[in-house]
């Protein structure tokens, strides 16, 4: 199996066992892993864009926060 970056697929299960899925597929983990990395991508560019707006380099959890909205 290749070396897999990003979050692992094992939270993926846990995440998906606990919104009460019984059996999880590894495709549903798969799946569920690149639609968080995607919507993390998004929300942390957005979060940049907010901490530059600001006149700062350092993004802080109110533009995180603020992005996820």
């Amino acid at each position: 199996m290749v070396n897999q970056k990003g979050i692992p697929l094992a939270a993926m299960e846990r995440l998906l066992k606990r919104a009460g899925a019984h059996r999880v597929a590894e495709e549903a983990k798969r799946a569920l892993k690149q639609a968080l990395e995607d919507h993390a991508e998004h929300v942390g560019q957005r979060a940049v864009k907010y901490a530059s707006h600001a006149g700062r380099k350092t993004v802080k959890a109110d533009d995180i926060k603020l992005a996820s909205k």
